[in-house]
């Protein structure tokens, strides 16, 4: 079983909760559910319209080089 994570920030669709909902994945297929009311969701992990695996030039932004003194 993979390590369950609290979203920070989400609200519960069914309760209205602030900070209740973890994620986690189970066999392919994230499981989003919360610890207030047991409201789950489960979906599929939505697939990149492109086909390669190589990062785009939109992906590659680098943000500082590191230098050792």
């Amino acid at each position: 079983m993979s390590k369950k994570r609290f979203i920070a920030g989400a609200t519960c669709p069914a309760c209205q909760s602030a900070d209740t909902l973890r994620w986690w994945q189970e066999h392919h297929v994230e499981v989003v559910e919360c610890v207030s009311c047991g409201h789950s969701d489960r979906r599929s992990p939505v697939a990149s319209d492109t086909s390669t695996s190589e990062p785009t030039e939109q992906d590659a932004q680098v943000i500082g080089i590191f230098k050792p003194q």
